[in-house]
């Protein structure tokens, strides 16, 4: 009887429906040299990692892991060298008797896994995980358990034998800078940040010992607890790459660093504060691989994208994006700039500070400390004739009327401000001291918007909505039949939301709202004629996001909106 021979990656995807026949032999075909099939059909856009794994799992009934809920031992980690793991794309996370487990991407990479077996003497069982989680777990256990080990740092439960260890080793000399392990740690901490996605850094110091925290789809997690005698030479490390003041420890300090992580241009946004346990430091990520420009990026509605691009289309007035800090308002001007970018335009940005340098505009930091604030820029740049102008904030009265000067002698002004709605965004200016016809005359639109996790594609479960779901959703005009939950998947780290969108509330001043303001008249009564002009507030924005499955009732409600 003739032996079966075993399935293949291919065989498996095409008989689970993932691709087609057509498909595989096009990825063979043009796949570079050395590049497993898997990786091929991935860059080529034909399926994603999770696909291929949730099809393994199926066909071949092996488990799937979500490895940002394991935690390996450091005996494991010694069975495998980071060298050989990294190559292979697997990770080696337990034993039991002698069975070693690994996490793999590709169960039928027959070769490696019988590498596997003659390196370590020891039965290999498999589980499945994605590329990107195997590829993040390195980075987190083996980079950064080589580099404490090099800081005396063995194991957590050690931490206290070791004290008058760190405090010697924080009196040694600076070895040599491609191998000190305070660079190696500050450098493992930044690829784990890109890794994971991360939108900041955080670290936090505490009575005896230092917290790193990512905010990974706005929801801060603790990565790891470290031995707080490190943590001075770790924040000076981090002053250094920022061109910050290391001997000046009682003062908040603001930095920068532009630097490659992995191929992947990254730019850091550093600030650190003093406290009563130490310095804190945040670093805020700025991935610039990431396409977050554009305007079909920021979750517009086809209805709200229209309204949007007739907003910044007119030659000239303010369009303003109002919404608390961390709501994505640089994203959404960015994301105007870039759609008028126009070899035509002058464009000139005053920004505090510049977030991402974009290709064909001026963009201008402001210096507070030499008397360069957004005003005095403004003054500048209205005799540097341009067309398109962004102010990163309108934050004072100055400011406000530099904006309405420029928005009333033909320019187009965007900009950012800090209201909970666009409505509200009327009232605050005329708060500043701006007459209300000058709002109306110069005033061409305003945006208001919040950001929401989305729910996982992979685990989101669909379901009945409850009574009280029902209940809001009826309070504001809606039915609902259905909604996704968040359940938890190792694809989004056992979260139940992976990544984030916008929901906005888009208000065009148009002639009747305009003598609106003009005649000073309530703002209930103004948003009341911009709903009939088809202004949607931010919650109706928002159920209707639940309704399409894009997020949860629960993300809306975290959001406090009416």
């Amino acid at each position: 009887m003739a032996k079966k021979s075993p399935k293949r990656l291919g065989d498996v995807l095409v008989e689970e429906g993932v691709v087609t026949e057509e498909e595989i032999n096009e990825a063979l075909r043009k796949r570079d040299r050395g590049e497993k099939l898997g990786e091929a059909l991935v860059r080529f856009g034909y399926c994603t990692d999770s696909q291929i794994v949730d099809a393994l799992s199926e066909s071949l009934g092996i488990k799937r892991v979500n490895l940002g809920m394991i935690f390996v031992d450091d005996q494991v980690l010694k069975l495998l060298d980071e060298e050989f793991v990294t190559k292979a794309k697997i990770m080696p996370i337990n034993i039991t008797g002698r069975r070693l487990v690994i996490a793999t991407n590709d169960p039928l990479d027959f070769p490696t896994i019988e590498n596997v077996r003659l390196k370590t003497g020891m039965n290999v069982e498999t589980v499945l995980a994605t590329k990107n989680d195997i590829e993040t777990a390195i980075a987190r256990y083996y980079g950064f358990t080589k580099t404490l080990k090099s800081l005396g740092i063995e194991a957590e439960k050690e931490k206290q034998e070791h004290e008058k260890f760190y405090e010697e080793l924080v009196k040694e000399p600076e070895q040599d800078a491609s191998e000190s392990p305070i660079i190696q740690l500050v450098n493992q901490i930044l690829l784990t940040a890109v890794k994971a996605e991360a939108s900041d850094i955080h670290i936090d110091p505490t009575e005896i010992e230092f917290k790193i925290r990512y905010r990974i789809d706005g929801v801060l997690t603790t990565e790891r607890l470290l031995p707080k005698v490190i943590l001075p030479k770790l924040i000076s490390r981090i002053k250094v790459m920022g061109h910050m003041d290391i001997t000046d420890t009682r003062n908040p300090q603001d930095g920068r660093i532009k630097t490659v992580i992995e191929g992947r241009p990254v730019d850091l946004r550093i600030s650190t504060l003093p406290t009563v346990r130490g310095e804190k430091c945040v670093m805020r990520v700025l991935d610039l691989t990431r396409d977050s420009k554009g305007i079909d990026r920021l979750g517009f509605t086809e209805t709200e994208k229209q309204r949007f691009m007739k907003l910044i289309s007119r030659p000239n007035g303010i369009v303003l994006v109002s919404g608390p800090t961390g709501s994505g308002k640089t994203t959404s001007l960015y994301a105007a700039l870039d759609q008028l970018n126009d070899p035509e335009d002058n464009i000139i940005t005053v920004e505090d500070p510049v977030e991402i340098e974009l290709e064909g505009i001026n963009q201008v930091n402001v210096n507070p400390d030499i008397d360069f604030t957004f005003a005095n820029a403004l003054r500048s740049i209205l005799r540097q004739d341009p067309d398109i102008m962004m102010i990163g904030e309108i934050r004072d009265v100055d400011t406000a009327q530099i904006s309405v000067k420029a928005a009333l002698t033909g320019h187009l002004v965007l900009s950012t401000i800090h209201t909970n709605s666009a409505v509200k965004t009327i009232g605050r200016l005329v708060d500043m001291g701006i007459d209300p016809f000058l709002v109306a005359s110069s005033l061409s639109g305003i945006v208001a918007q919040r950001l929401v996790r989305k729910v996982c594609p992979v685990c989101g479960k669909t379901e009945r909505p409850t009574e009280n779901e029902q209940e809001i959703f009826k309070k504001h005009g809606y039915e609902i039949n259905k909604v996704r939950r968040a359940v938890g998947c190792s694809s989004c780290n056992n979260k139940g939301y992976k990544g984030r969108t916008a929901v906005f509330e888009i208000l065009d001043v148009n002639d009747r709202i305009a003598r609106m303001i003009s005649n000073n008249e309530k703002e209930y009564d103004i948003l009341d004629a911009a709903r009939e002009d088809g202004t949607r507030l931010l919650v109706e924005a928002g159920l209707e996001k639940v309704k399409a499955g894009t997020t949860s009732v629960e993300e809306i409600l975290k959001l406090g909106l009416d």
